[in-house]
């Protein structure tokens, strides 16, 4: 991946819009598009690392309501030329092909690697990735069998949409701060996860969200693990010159 003379690439994640209710999350929402149309001046590509929406389910022919503005703008991205990538969180897993087919977003379901001018970058959500964090797994798997998928899609989504939402304001990411704690450098699982895949494999940097706190980690002399926060309390996103990484925080 190549960046045009004076273009960046841009990197946000975890906006939750819809929590903790439709009208508090318009505020943040506002907030986001006004980053989005800053951006638009110079971004060449944008990755969107996760959990956009609070709650994010696909039936067959009906999707969330609500977010028109958002959605509207990545649309407005990629027909002005600007690449935009969606990484699921643990909020949207059950994205299908809404974005890839209506609005021409690729949508990735695991990590990936990617090189951007002679930079390596792995880039996922990372829910449910280090050590510890069992019980997420399990449910993880629960939530993404396709059994379980096809009995929750058998609900009238006014139900559904309304179970899901209740269900996921209840996530302590959101409705508490007991999971959005600084572990130490040590202790970071995700930085933990990146070390292991260092043995495997060099990337210079190992880029997530899902951990609402803005952190930057050197692994070793080469590499990096940088967690880009949120659009809940820090409003931090990430930007790439082709040279340089930058963890900045959007000051309206």
């Amino acid at each position: 991946m190549k960046i045009p003379k004076n273009k960046k690439i841009y990197f946000a994640s975890d906006q939750h819009l819809g929590a903790p209710t439709l009208e508090a999350s318009k505020i943040r929402e506002k907030i986001f598009l006004n980053w989005l149309n800053e951006i638009e001046k110079d971004a060449s590509t944008l990755f969107l690392l996760g959990d956009l929406f609070d709650f994010w389910f696909e039936y067959k022919k009906v999707v969330p309501k609500g977010f028109v503005r958002i959605l509207g703008k990545l649309a407005h991205f990629v027909d002005q030329g600007i690449p935009v990538h969606y990484f699921v969180g643990n909020h949207d897993l059950w994205m299908l092909d809404y974005f890839e087919t209506e609005l021409g977003i690729p949508v990735y379901h695991k990590p990936k690697d990617f090189i951007i001018e002679n930079t390596s970058f792995f880039i996922g959500h990372g829910d449910g990735l280090g050590p510890n964090d069992i019980g997420y797994k399990r449910m993880k798997k629960l939530f993404t069998n396709p059994l379980a998928k096809r009995l929750f899609s058998a609900l009238h989504p006014d139900i559904g949409m309304r179970l899901g939402h209740y269900f996921s304001v209840k996530n302590k990411l959101i409705s508490g701060t007991e999971d959005v704690v600084f572990l130490g450098e040590e202790n970071e699982w995700l930085a933990q996860y990146a070390q292991r895949k260092l043995k495997q494999k060099h990337r210079d940097f190992f880029l997530f969200g899902h951990r609402h706190i803005p952190m930057e980690i050197n692994l070793n002399t080469k590499s990096k693990y940088i967690n880009l926060g949120d659009w809940v309390t820090h409003f931090t996103y990430g930007i790439f010159d082709g040279k340089n990484f930058e963890l900045k925080k959007w000051k309206p």
